[in-house]
């Protein structure tokens, strides 16, 4: 942001150079041309390893984002601090897999402690769910209150996971909270959801969301003064002329005051709301539907599932043409051609889909967006995927995006998918592939681990046992069901109630129509077990 008076200032300087010194500003540009088409093979002086990242070196990954780690408030120690959720889903996919011993009693403590004080931080809207786009200090207190689509999308799938793992009722209530803002602010009539809200509302930051203890005692005669304890609320304000955001400085659940925080609400709705960023883009979308699946893996809410599936038509009714997907939806107006971020956001927010639902047409479509990223995205001469499509129009430079920031790279979700549909598929061309990439990568990411996190995720994922249980036969989802409720499998799972064309299903349908199991181990099938308790009586084992 530039003031007015410093904006003209430099506007003048510009016309300045270009009309005295020509020469030297061509010179300048060139050299900028050329920098920016230095590849980024070269760049980070990037070689295929023939060896994949070992235990040894995930280890290696772990202690040094732990070493950056803010061990009082969670998060990485700087400030303002961004919730960077591929960092921790890297750390909880190592938690849930690693023996216990002193590291992973250290990972689970930076892990529950990051979770815990943004549920707990101004960060989160305590009153209306959903979580802001940063905080401005270091203690989640202070928001900049915008709130954005692909943050709370991916959070969702952060906390539903960590619920999954530790049954922690806050992190529960956390994607419960922030899906009810979603339904009741983000989503359009036609199933996608929107952009972002802004921070301000009638001109001031914050505005919407920020209460002083006059009003809440007003609002709330009878339990007003406890409210106002319990989330920091003070006369003189804990934040500016006398207002105050709130906050906890304890674990408690909102639901303890769900009669105070609706009629909060209910006020709050009546106040001027923020600026709504109403186009909707097609990998904040696939962020989403990933979000709701892992959600409704967790929560087991039938709406969840319902929401993932209008998300998904949502995405291929109006981004998908003519075998291609396109950027950016509003007013019933598609445009700009797909970036990479689009295939790889709504591959991912497919399989998921899959994942939860086993409706093997959404496989079938990742897979078909897949070759066609493959055939217009990817560089050869690179190893990696290019952020535009070759059929787009030609930039000054064709970039490759390789360091996941608040949203994981475009190239690092790839790899994911890459090895999730080559596993589900049985195409070992696609976790070949996502292994080549990985192995490149390998000098990076061991000495940029907290910004190729989600490069670290997918490293361990290929390093761990490849374990797929096959449930096929009449009765397979009621297995399914049981062996959720027993068992937290992180394995590949494929449940079918009729014949399907799917190489592990092929030949195995049971001889007298009742469902089976069958757990493979790298490529390995057992003979079928017809019991949950068997089943989770082998996992236990491997």
């Amino acid at each position: 942001y530039f003031k007015p008076n410093n904006w003209a200032s430099i506007c003048d300087n510009i016309k300045d150079a270009f009309a005295n010194n020509r020469n030297e500003l061509q010179k300048s540009a060139e050299g900028f041309t050329e920098n920016l088409q230095i590849s980024e093979s070269e760049k980070y002086q990037l070689q295929h390893d023939e060896n994949q990242i070992n235990s040894q070196e995930i280890v290696q990954i772990v202690e040094s984002i732990l070493a950056k780690h803010d061990n009082i408030w969670g998060g990485m120690a700087r400030a303002p601090k961004f919730p960077m959720p591929n960092i921790w889903l890297f750390l909880l996919s190592f938690m849930k897999s690693s023996k216990k011993g002193e590291l992973n009693t250290e990972v689970e403590l930076a892990l529950t402690t990051t979770l815990n004080k943004m549920a707990m931080g101004g960060i989160f809207d305590q009153i209306g769910g959903g979580f802001s786009r940063y905080s401005v200090d270091g203690e989640w207190f202070l928001p900049h209150f915008e709130k954005m689509l692909y943050d709370n999308a991916q959070l969702i799938s952060l906390y539903s996971k960590a619920y999954e793992y530790t049954h922690e009722p806050l992190y529960l209530e956390v994607v419960v909270q922030s899906i009810e803002w979603l339904k009741r602010e983000m989503l359009s009539k036609e199933g996608g959801y929107f952009s972002a809200q802004d921070a301000d509302s009638e001109g001031i930051e914050g505005k919407f969301y920020i209460w002083t203890k006059a009003d809440i005692l007003k609002y709330l005669p009878e339990n007003g003064e406890k409210f106002c304890e319990k989330y920091q609320i003070v006369e003189e304000g804990n934040w500016e002329d006398h207002q105050n955001i709130l906050w906890k400085n304890e674990k408690f659940l909102n639901q303890e005051f769900k009669s105070e925080i609706d009629i909060l609400l209910k006020i709050r709705n009546e106040r001027i709301f923020p600026g709504l960023d109403d186009k909707m883009l097609c990998s904040w979308n696939g962020l989403m539907l990933k979000g709701l699946c892992d959600a409704y893996k967790v929560v087991k809410n039938e709406e969840y599932f319902t929401l993932a599936n209008n998300c998904a038509h949502f995405l291929i009714d109006k981004f998908y043409s003519k075998g291609n997907l396109f950027h950016s939806y509003k007013n019933n107006i598609t445009k700009i051609d797909g970036f990479l971020e689009d295939y790889a956001c709504t591959i991912s927010g497919l399989i998921a889909l899959y994942k939860v639902g086993f409706n093997e047409k959404w496989l079938a479509f990742a897979e078909t967006l897949m070759l066609t990223t493959y055939e217009n995205f990817f560089s050869i001469n690179e190893g990696f995927f290019t952020n535009t499509d070759k059929r787009s129009e030609q930039l000054i430079a064709t970039k490759i995006d390789l360091f996941d920031n608040v949203i994981p790279s475009g190239n690092s979700t790839m790899a994911h998918n890459l090895y999730n549909l080559g596993v589900l598929l049985s195409r070992e061309d696609f976790i070949n592939l996502a292994k080549g990439m990985v192995n490149k990568m390998k000098k990076l990411i061991i000495n940029n681990s907290d910004y190729l996190a989600n490069w670290a995720a997918i490293a361990h994922k290929i390093n761990q046992p490849k374990i797929e249980i096959v449930i096929y036969g009449i009765g397979a989802f009621d297995i399914y069901k049981e062996l959720m409720l027993n068992t937290m499998p992180t394995n590949f799972i494929f449940v079918s109630e009729k014949e399907s064309s799917l190489e592990l299903f092929k030949n195995r349908w049971p001889k007298h129509d009742n469902a089976l199991i069958y757990i493979c181990i790298n490529n390995i099938c057992e003979l079928p077990l017809s019991t949950v308790n068997e089943v989770v009586d082998k996992l236990k084992t491997i």
